[in-house]
This record gives structure tokens, sequence and C-alpha cells, in this order.
């Protein structure tokens, strides 16, 4: 069953379990924004730049094309914050089929993959920086870089490396 539901997620998306995911937006001063998804348990980054800025189907439409190849078992949840460019939550759980949770009110902690993931893009992309000017080249190879970075919750694997061996 696919739906939108508030805090707490259930307990067995606390990290372990492949195909729980979390999502975000970093935002410049002028509204221009890249999504990233992480998949909870490999830390497996997914980011793209916005099109057509934050509003609420052009994010909605940007994860469904990028989730889309993950559609069932590794698809289970999605855990976002509850601002405005997640609108369209609800279109997102009907084509995808997840149950979407959303954060706490400043419990940015909720989904904390992601938040630490956006600190590492901030690495590539510091705060200030014009969004519009990346290119879309460079925030691929921003995904990549993360994605191939050894981490000690991983026992020093890559996310990548992980990632594939549930997504084969």
């Amino acid at each position: 069953m696919s739906g939108t539901r508030p805090m707490p997620f259930p307990k067995e998306a606390d990290g372990r379990r492949f195909g729980d995911w979390e999502m975000d937006l970093i935002v410049d001063k002028d509204g221009n924004a890249i999504l990233t998804m992480i998949e909870r348990s490999t830390n497996f980054l997914i980011m793209e730049k916005l099109k057509h800025g934050k509003k609420a189907m052009p994010p909605a439409k940007t994860v469904w094309r990028l989730l889309m190849p993950y559609k069932g078992e590794h698809l289970k949840t999605i855990t976002t914050d509850n601002g405005s460019e997640f609108a369209e939550h609800e279109w997102m759980a009907r084509k995808l089929g997840p149950d979407i949770y959303f954060t706490d009110a400043y419990s940015s902690w909720q989904k904390g993959a992601v938040e630490n993931t956006n600190k590492l893009i901030r690495q590539y992309i510091p705060k200030g920086t014009d969004i519009s000017t990346v290119t879309d080249k460079r925030i691929k190879m921003i995904q990549a870089k993360i994605n191939r970075r050894p981490r000690e919750k991983l026992n020093f694997s890559t996310p990548k490396q992980e990632f594939y061996k549930y997504y084969a």
C-alpha cells in the first residue's frame, strides 16, 4: 500500500533495510535547486539539478523519473521534510508505490543520511554558489565522487559497491 504518513516511520526503516530513501533539496538564494536522494542502508546518492525550480510538480516528476528504475522491492519508503516543494507527495506515492514519510518540523536529524550527504556536496558546491551556473556534468561528477568515497558505516566500502550488491 502506498501513501503518505507522518513520522515516525516503521522500525524496519532504521537504515539497515535496503529500499528506504531520504530526499531533500539544496537551494540557492534565487530558488535554484538540486534534488538529493539517498538510499539509507548504502548511502547511495542520486542528485539532479531541477530545471524549473522548486515548485511542487517539477521535483515530483524528477523524483519519479530518477526512482522509477527502483520501483518495487528497491523502493519501500521515502522520507522528506514537509516543504511546499514536496506538495505532490500523493502523486509520487501513486506513481512509485512507497509510503512517504514527513519529518517533524525543525527535525532534520530524522533524515540524517541526506542531510549529512548534503554537507559532503557543499564541499564541491559551497553555500552562496549560484546553482544555475553548476553544469549537469559537474552534478554527475560530484555524485560519482561521493558514491565512490569509502564510509566507516559501510566498513570502508563505498556506497556504489554496497548499492549494487542489492541492485544488480
